[in-house]
């Protein structure tokens, strides 16, 4: 009689995991139609980032380089100031031999344009034909909303559709169509930056990943989990990431008048973003919160605030240069026609810092925008998200690389 071997909970686990990891590319060829394998090589490539892949193995190494350009501003008919971006090239075997162009925006990162994951990601798509343009960004870099990035992303559209690069490229007008892909908060500066004269007749498609619509209804869930789908009268909840309403406090203090309210608002973020157990104190043991003036007031009493139906009143209450900030880096109001059929947006379920209701109310207003919500996924991280999510992940790949030449 064979001796039975006892085996661990954890050797089961680890088992089903290593099975599961030969099964799910049999299953993902049995579901995926041979026109949309090629987006689940590259959706496979970005979840591994620098990691060996099929499609690193297969193509070649894209080129990195830093470049510098100025953009004539339309409003003054003058160059602007010098701006840097990476320029990444598929480095075919024929230079001139690309499938389209698209600049890539980054969310919030202290890196900015250096983030490991957003080199991976540009690089994905250069493999895919691409030609991509990562700006680098002032307000990616200090984790802050700031609307002057939404020129600087039209002047990257601009720039990109004349490089002599794209000549193959080009139409009758003498430059060529960008796609732009923009993450988190950066997709709200990329739907602003398409309103620029310049940019909106170069801009051919704009992929949103976790962006929002409405900023109030992006403060209503930040700060109280609350959201609601178009249409619906019942709030719906999710946790929201803990110091996403901290990172929001930070964003917005530029636009405070009072240094001292600026300075313990500051102070007050940079503590609960580490902690919420902290104790709000300065350096001297003074509270943070007794030293606010009526402006500080506001804005704390509203990231502090957890009743949905008093984010209206308490936004009311702001500073107006703030409120005027917020209205302008909203969406709502704006006349988005031009992005009809060039629109595709991905949105996590389980989107723990914008929720999904943002993405659907988007496409709401913009007709035959190509929307994919993805079952399991979170803000912009593919990893982790089941057979089904990931077939949904494919779907959207698809739907970019079909924009292509």
């Amino acid at each position: 009689m064979a001796r039975r071997h006892n085996q661990s909970p954890e050797d089961t686990v680890v088992f089903f995991r290593r099975l599961l990891g030969l099964l799910l590319p049999l299953f993902l060829a049995a579901c995926v139609s041979p026109q949309s394998w090629e987006a689940v090589r590259v959706l496979k490539d970005i979840d591994a980032g620098e990691a060996p892949t099929a499609l690193k193995e297969s193509t070649p190494t894209p080129s990195r380089r830093e470049i510098t350009y100025s953009v004539i501003q339309p409003e003054t008919g003058q160059p602007g100031f010098p701006q840097t971006a990476d320029l990444y090239h598929p480095n075919r075997t024929d230079p001139d031999d690309l499938d389209g162009a698209l600049v890539l925006v980054p969310g919030f990162t202290p890196s900015g344009k250096n983030d490991r994951r957003l080199v991976a990601l540009a690089k994905s798509f250069a493999r895919s034909g691409f030609l991509v343009l990562v700006p680098d960004l002032r307000g990616s870099r200090e984790t802050r909303v700031r609307l002057g990035d939404a020129r600087r992303i039209a002047d990257a559209v601009v720039h990109l559709s004349g490089r002599s690069e794209l000549e193959n490229l080009t139409g009758d007008e003498g430059s060529s169509e960008i796609g732009l892909v923009a993450i988190s908060y950066a997709v709200g500066l990329a739907v602003l930056a398409t309103t620029e004269t310049d940019a909106k007749e170069r801009t051919g498609f704009l992929v949103g990943l976790g962006g929002y619509y409405d900023t109030t209804e992006v403060v209503r869930f930040t700060t109280t989990g609350a959201f609601r789908l178009p249409g619906e009268h019942k709030w719906r909840n999710l946790k929201p990431l803990r110091a996403a309403k901290w990172y929001f406090l930070s964003s917005n203090i530029d636009a405070l008048i009072d240094p001292d309210d600026r300075a313990a608002l500051t102070a007050i973020a940079e503590i609960r973003q580490r902690s919420g157990r902290e104790a709000l104190v300065d350096g001297e043991g003074r509270d943070l919160i007794a030293q606010l003036g009526p402006e500080g007031r506001s804005l704390y009493a509203l990231m502090i605030n957890e009743d949905p139906a008093q984010v209206e009143p308490l936004l009311a209450a702001l500073p107006e240069a703030l409120r005027r900030q917020l209205d302008a880096l909203s969406l709502r109001a704006l006349d988005l026609s031009h992005l009809a059929g060039r629109l595709i947006l991905i949105h996590g379920r389980e989107d723990p810092l914008v929720p999904f209701s943002e993405s659907l109310a988007l496409s709401n207003t913009v007709p035959d925008t190509e929307l994919f919500l993805i079952d399991g996924f979170s803000h912009i991280n593919p990893r982790a998200v089941g057979v089904i999510g990931q077939l949904q992940l494919a779907d959207a790949i698809q739907a970019v690389l079909a924009r292509r030449r």
